[in-house]
């Protein structure tokens, strides 16, 4: 699985970086997920190695304008490419009316099939890989932060040992892999599960809106692989950052810290901040959290 960042700003775009936008890729089969679609987030994608006729699924944090903005062109821009799959969007009650609006006023149109679906907090959508599910942040607005679970995987089957106890190859042996139970033409009754390895743990990813520090963070992000959350500001501006629904390094680091996460990637940077800066950002949160890196536009982080 990877993480690209196609925006790692906050508010507006800067000639550093562009606003955020995250997709989430699956390695194998390449399926895309993008969470939150600022402003040129399309021509960020064409920059990068994602391919749009993999991007069904699109989770919407809130809907502040860094956030949104780019969500209108990229609906109508994948029409004018000729993608005809479906597309659902997901993300907090006023969602559907920006989109059907925005779509509206300017005479475009999406001739693919187009879901709208406004959730909130306590929602789950589970596709029998990956279980995701939203959760309330501390933000001047409605704002959700996502939780990623990967379902474990099931352990190898020792079709060595089935060979060696008289058990024939057949279909069955896909039912063995799930770990149900079969029943053999002589009547003997296999339970898969005697016969599969150790599982697989799945891999688990916490993607967090704009917030301020809030306790629900630590039940968001707890024992994550990776952790993805804003840092605005420096530590020296905790004042502003909060009192604008924002964190700052050392808060994210600490969330990280007392998450029990096993990483942290920040990002959502404000414009203030040049290229100059970032190693200065980065060594506050490290003081905190060692295992912290710092996202950049169009950079790619494997999980």
């Amino acid at each position: 699985m990877h993480l690209t960042f196609l925006g790692t700003g906050g508010g507006a775009p800067s000639l550093q970086r562009n606003v955020t936008a995250i997709a989430f890729t699956r390695a194998l089969s390449g399926e895309t997920w993008l969470f939150d679609c600022g402003e040129g987030t399309q021509l960020q994608f064409m920059r990068s190695r994602l391919k749009p006729g993999k991007l069904d699924k699109i989770f919407i944090t809130h809907l502040h304008g860094d956030h949104i903005f780019g969500l209108p062109g990229l609906l109508t821009s994948r029409s004018m490419a000729g993608l005809s799959t479906p597309m659902t969007v997901y993300g907090p009650k006023g969602l559907k009316t920006f989109v059907e609006t925005a779509l509206a006023i300017s005479g475009s149109y999406t001739d693919y099939p187009l879901t709208i679906v406004e959730i909130e907090a306590g929602w789950t959508l589970d596709d029998g890989e990956f279980r995701i599910s939203a959760w309330p942040l501390n933000h001047t607005l409605e704002c959700l932060g996502y939780r990623i679970e990967q379902h474990d995987k099931p352990g190898l089957l020792d079709a060595p040992r089935l060979k060696a106890e008289g058990v024939p190859r057949g279909p069955w042996y896909q039912q063995l892999k799930q770990g149900e139970s079969v029943t053999l033409e002589d009547g003997r009754v296999i339970n898969g599960a005697d016969y599969l390895g150790p599982a697989t743990r799945g891999k688990t990813l916490a993607i967090f809106g704009d917030t301020a520090p809030t306790e629900v963070a630590l039940q968001l992000a707890a024992e994550v692989d990776l952790m993805v959350h804003e840092t605005t500001l420096e530590a020296a501006m905790v004042e502003k950052a909060n009192g604008r629904g924002h964190s700052t390094t050392l808060q994210a680091a600490e969330v990280a810290r007392r998450a029990g996460a096993k990483r942290l990637i920040a990002t959502h940077f404000s414009s203030r901040y040049l290229a100059k800066d970032m190693s200065r950002l980065l060594a506050e949160c490290q003081t905190i959290f060692p295992c912290t890196e710092l996202a950049y536009d169009l950079a790619v982080f494997t999980l």
